[in-house]
């Protein structure tokens, strides 16, 4: 494949250019510049589809010549995932985007891809409802969401977005524009292509649920010091019964014992040290972390479930109207070696800790705690050996857990240097999703585990 692009020589690329202006309009198709790479591998061409069939023919035109494909939409999360073995044509979704004109009480809205979610939220607001999906990254559009698999603080209750799919339309490599729905079969396969990064297909647009904005939501959060701590703590909310709509955890890297903000003797202070969690383990966080529930409703049943639950979590629990500022973000900034850790809720704090003591000291980690879903954030700084070292052991750990870790993105020599997947159970499933939708590997070829 790389031999045929490379061999297209400067007639045949010049072709290609005027092609993809043809399709696009002169507008919306150039050769691709620096910011124009996925995970580090740069283009060649930049296409803009103004629609489902427009971006039909960018696929055909690929499959003639024998071109790569990877579809971007607003690229927040284009450094996400293995870096792809070329990148020919970046597919911009940016055209493919529009939310369905349904009546006002229609459970159901039609998302083009390219669509920026918080345009799609604004909308239903309008009508008093909203997606319930609430994902961390700035400007991200539907389809980039689906692709990456990402999920925010709603995830706990109403399952991830994939999980809100009731129909989907999608090109397949050939550029056959494929739709599934009202429960077909085949919504099965194109689930497959949440979190595939665009390796199993190009998404066009999406049908998902609609529900009615909360009239109430209020935050009740709690200080916490450790992970075993959380342990006991989300046990104590999920025996509540109080449908929470989010549990989510905030813990701090730090390398100093923390000082309790209780004066000597005082009973809390007295808990907090003879708590087992606190012993044995040196290197603790310098200031306390959060567990904050968000709760949803009604304003009379929702005051009733957060003053239920403070008094469950004990004096040093408090009500807010408002996230708190770390609420729906990631603990990783740009140029860090970014982890996701899966786990079921009664081993994180296992997971956690095994993160703990394979670096050295309390690493970031926020997320949805309740799911046993958060994510991890390495010193961007550290070598990919040490890297390495650290996602053996805490993967050792996980093994047994029925747990796994996932490298979400790193720098350059990181990624080329560890296994950004580790065990993959669906991997023989994988694979015939990619023989089917994509047998000639031309969609991101590389971005899968096993270098699908």
């Amino acid at each position: 494949m790389a031999a045929a692009a490379s061999s297209l020589g400067r007639s045949g690329a010049l072709e290609i250019t005027r092609r993809l202006a043809a399709i696009c309009g002169p507008p919306f198709s150039r050769l691709a510049g620096p910011a124009d790479e996925v995970a580090g591998r740069p283009a060649r061409w930049v296409a803009v589809p103004g629609g489902p069939h427009a971006a039909a023919e960018v696929l055909r035109l690929a499959a003639k010549h024998d071109l790569t494909v990877v579809p971007r939409g607003a690229g927040t999360k284009i450094d996400w995932g293995a870096t792809p073995v070329q990148v020919d044509i970046l597919l911009d979704t940016g055209r493919l985007a529009g939310i369905g004109h349904d009546p006002v009480d229609s459970l159901v809205t039609d998302v083009g891809a390219g669509t920026p979610l918080r345009a799609v939220q604004a909308t239903l607001e309008r009508t008093g409802q909203r997606l319930a999906m609430d994902a961390p990254s700035p400007g991200a559009t539907l389809g980039g969401v689906l692709a990456a698999g990402e999920a925010g603080p709603l995830r706990h209750r109403h399952g991830s977005p994939c999980d809100q799919l009731l129909g989907v339309r999608y090109l397949a490599a050939d550029g056959e524009l494929i739709s599934v729905g009202g429960g077909a079969p085949g919504l099965d396969l194109a689930r497959l292509l949440c979190g595939s990064q665009g390796a199993l297909g190009v998404l066009v647009s999406a049908s998902l649920r609609v529900q009615p904005v909360p009239a109430s939501r209020l935050w009740v959060s709690r200080p916490v010091w450790t992970p075993l701590e959380v342990h006991d703590l989300i046990r104590t909310i999920l025996a509540a019964r109080l449908e929470p709509s989010a549990i989510e955890l905030d813990l701090p890297g730090g390398t100093p014992r923390p000082r309790t903000p209780y004066p000597p003797g005082h009973p809390s202070a007295t808990a907090r040290e003879r708590h087992p969690s606190m012993s044995g383990r040196a290197g603790a966080p310098s200031r306390a972390g959060s567990l904050v529930v968000l709760l949803e409703g009604g304003p009379a049943d929702v005051t009733e479930r957060a003053e239920r639950l403070v008094g469950l979590l004990h004096g040093e629990a408090t009500i807010a109207h408002s996230a708190p500022t770390w609420w729906r973000r990631y603990p990783f900034a740009p140029g860090d070696t970014a982890l996701r850790l899966e786990v079921p809720i009664g081993d994180l704090h296992a997971a956690v800790y095994a993160l703990r003591d394979a670096a050295g000291a309390p690493v970031p980690v926020r997320g949805s705690a309740g799911l046993g879903v958060v994510h991890a954030a390495l010193p961007g700084a550290l070598p990919a050996d040490r890297v390495a070292s650290i996602l053996a052991a805490v993967r050792g750990v996980l093994l047994a857990r029925q747990g796994r870790c996932v490298v979400v993105s790193a720098p350059a020599a990181v990624r080329q240097a560890v296994d950004l997947w580790g065990e993959l159970a669906g991997l023989a499933q994988l694979r015939a999703a990619k023989r089917h939708l994509d047998p000639e590997h031309r969609l991101a070829p590389g971005r899968l585990p096993g270098g699908l």
